[in-house]
């Protein structure tokens, strides 16, 4: 027997699970609807997808989708149903592991429920995808930052500032002593801030901050656009001496973004904007821990995780799983993993937690009002969130930590309100 590649899923069904799983199978191998005359025997021993484990759960009073088909007499049935495909039926194709593992299934009329929670591929992807080249290792090296998180922020406004006044905040924050910055997901070639005059003008205040300090700020650009635009972004990023890029994943879609990594020689830092769109129902769409794989082996070498206590809609639980899935190696011999990117509302509060459950300071720790609405301005910010974490890694309570330290003290005070 050849390669085969998985996915595991939970499902919801008026119908006997194993039959709504047959027909997820079906719908995404060789078969249709209906028997044709071509769906041989042969054909289907050889194609179809094949289901590797069935476990039933607890069923449900009401579907949570509307459109499903069946009598649910016996309630809603629900299930962990793991699927495989063999290789040959694709090759390792991105694209078409997509669209075989999440083609026409949300859909189908025998689910009041359907999300993809995690997938397994065999070594052939390894060996075709680039996979983060620079990850946790290389964004310590080009950052300097090399233990404790990267403390960083995005720049606000979002949009409205111009190259000059963005230059003009990098060059406050990189005197706070910022490790990180990026734009925000939607700058990125606009009339009024292009994205040329951005980057020579943010580079030239952070080459002469290192040619003074010996610090050099990671800036992530965001060079989302066409195929094109987005390697003429990157060269100009490289050869202005820039240290990272950014690209909105939704916007350009896994063969633009391979287009990028493959040309890339800069740490991408990966948007998962329009994330919710996939995600925010539990019973539909996919789970990050799957959909993020695609990503890394792509070449993503940080993701976008949300944090904890967040402005967004998601649970810490959710928040945390995620954040160790790009720590957890794809395979032995090419992990694939990439540095979590924690931001939405985190201020000093969050770090003893974040730290407690991820278990692990390979992060970047992006924070907005956190830094620059410190009462004693963002010098004082930075240094507050340095201090954050430094306890929480050494397992002291932040308050006994900030009696002998005063940014911590007064961000604490703040933060608490």
């Amino acid at each position: 027997m050849g390669e085969r590649f998985e996915a595991d899923y939970l499902i919801e069904t008026a119908f006997d699970p194993r039959r709504a799983a047959e027909t997820m199978a079906g719908e995404q191998s060789s078969g249709t609807f209906l028997r044709i005359a071509g769906e041989t025997v042969e054909l289907r021993e050889r194609s179809a997808a094949r289901i590797e484990f069935l476990e039933e759960l607890d069923a449900l009073s009401a579907p949570s989708l509307p459109g499903a088909a069946g009598d649910a007499g016996g309630g809603w049935r629900r299930a962990r149903v793991t699927l495989s495909w063999p290789l040959d039926t694709i090759g390792p194709s991105l694209p078409n592991v997509m669209s075989t593992l999440a083609g026409n299934l949300f859909e189908l009329h025998a689910f009041s429920g359907l999300r993809l929670m995690d997938i397994r591929l065999p070594p052939a992807f390894a060996a075709a995808y680039p996979g983060p080249r620079f990850g946790v290792a290389g964004t310590r090296r080009l950052s300097g930052v090399t233990e404790g998180p990267l403390i960083g922020t995005i720049v606000k406004p979002s949009v409205g500032l111009s190259p000059e006044a963005t230059a003009s905040l990098v060059r406050t924050l990189a005197l706070a002593g910022i490790d990180f910055v990026k734009d925000d997901e939607l700058q990125a070639d606009g009339p009024a801030c292009t994205f040329d005059a951005r980057a020579r003008a943010v580079m030239q205040v952070i080459d002469d901050h290192a040619d003074r300090t010996g610090k050099k700020v990671m800036f992530a650009f965001n060079l989302t656009g066409e195929v094109d635009e987005m390697r003429r972004r990157h060269d100009l990023v490289q050869g202005l001496g820039g240290t990272c890029v950014m690209v909105n994943l939704n916007s350009v879609g896994v063969a633009g973004f391979l287009a990028l990594s493959r040309h890339s020689e800069l740490p991408i830092h990966a948007h998962r904007n329009g994330w919710g769109y996939l995600s925010r129902h539990p019973a539909l769409g996919w789970s990050y821990t799957a959909w993020s794989k695609i990503w890394r082996l792509a070449g993503a070498d940080h993701m976008h995780v949300n944090g904890l206590s967040n402005k967004f809609c998601e649970e810490d639980d959710s928040v945390i799983a995620s954040a160790k899935a790009q720590l957890t190696p794809m395979w032995a011999d090419k992990p694939c993993t990439a540095m979590p990117v924690f931001a939405s509302a985190q201020t000093v509060l969050q770090p003893p937690e974040t730290y407690r459950r991820l278990g692990s300071a390979d992060l970047i720790y992006a924070a907005g009002g956190g830094i620059m609405g410190h009462p004693d301005g963002s010098a004082a910010g930075v240094e507050s969130l340095r201090e954050a974490w430094a306890a929480a890694i050494a397992g002291v309570d932040a308050d006994i930590w900030a009696a002998t330290r005063p940014a911590l003290a007064r961000a604490l005070a703040q933060a608490r309100g």
